[in-house]
């Protein structure tokens, strides 16, 4: 039985991550920050297969207990990284763990020789740090895709800076070690939507998904969405730990980064669904998966049922 690795596994993405690697019977190993707050993995413990879970505690800042935390990993998925819009210290609450909590991950790597597949969950920020707004030079109405030119704005929200600098990071380090004898993949999902696997509060996703559907704008970010009725391109979660799964275990992916999108809808759509509404327009298709459904045989549910069935 082969055992993953997967830092971040108690969060919206990560909860999903693990179901789909127990329930494809692998021993998964999930770290926390804090093991004392065991209402924040708790849940995991109902999922198919929880025999083979282990709860370990790691900060990301923390190079040995990194290390210690991969050795006996063939696969390992680093999603752990902060997702939260209100921040008062971008450079503790962000930058800090992001960028420096994945430098210490590469360095964790390179000094295990059990690891054969790493997958690195990143974000559309790391090719787009206006999402939702376009990238510069193109309208709301332009497509967007793997080898477009890759934006970062200063003036973006600093989570979204913190994720394209990281990305810069992994593909700096891919490329100053072109014999490492394990790949490196990264997916970069767009907004994720769908149903918490925990009863957690402090979820930025599930609390986005609350937000438009009662149409709270409790920052200025949020304002701005409602404001110019902005386009959103979306991806259920399900869909996302699912191609997570699959880059973690197809060879021949490294240095690839796949983006992972469904289909685009105003917010003004999303708030109708997320109400159990029809949508007044039709689905658009601005960030593309071509390449996602090619190479990892992917295929995304229609954002209608995801945002139907969230329940909040």
């Amino acid at each position: 039985m082969k055992t993953v690795g997967i830092i971040g596994g108690s969060g919206f993405i990560g909860s999903y991550t693990t179901r789909k690697f127990l329930a494809e019977g692998f021993n998964v190993k999930v770290s926390v920050t804090n093991i004392k707050k065991s209402e924040k993995y708790q849940h995991l413990f109902n999922l198919e297969n929880s025999d083979n879970l282990n709860i370990r505690p790691l900060k990301v800042e923390n190079l040995s207990d990194l290390k210690d935390f991969i050795s006996d990993c063939e696969i390992v998925i680093h999603g752990g990284t902060p997702f939260q819009l209100d921040v008062k210290d971008p450079q503790k609450e962000l930058f800090d763990p992001t960028i420096r909590g994945t430098e210490n991950f590469l360095a964790a790597l390179t000094e295990t020789s059990f690891i054969k597949k790493v997958v690195i969950i990143a974000s559309v920020a790391a090719f787009n740090t206006n999402f939702p707004m376009p990238a510069y030079g193109k309208s709301a109405a332009d497509t967007f895709n793997e080898k477009d030119k890759k934006h970062i704005n200063t003036e973006s929200h600093p989570y979204a800076q913190a994720k394209f600098m990281a990305n810069q990071t992994v593909e700096k380090f891919i490329k100053e070690n072109p014999n490492l004898s394990f790949e490196i993949t990264s997916v970069s999902p767009v907004g994720v939507m769908g149903k918490s696997l925990s009863k957690r509060e402090d979820s930025t996703s599930t609390g986005l998904q609350f937000l438009i559907k009662n149409k709270i704008a409790p920052n200025p970010f949020i304002q701005m969405l409602y404001d110019t009725n902005a386009e959103f391109a979306l991806v259920d979660v399900g869909d996302v730990a699912e191609a997570i799964f699959k880059a973690a275990t197809t060879s021949g992916l490294h240095g690839k980064n796949y983006l992972l999108s469904s289909e685009s809808y105003a917010i003004s759509d999303m708030n109708l669904m997320l109400n159990h509404q029809t949508s007044k327009n039709k689905a658009k298709i601005i960030y593309e998966n071509a390449l996602a459904m090619k190479d990892l045989n992917m295929t995304f549910k229609p954002m209608h049922q995801t945002l139907n069935n969230y329940s909040q």
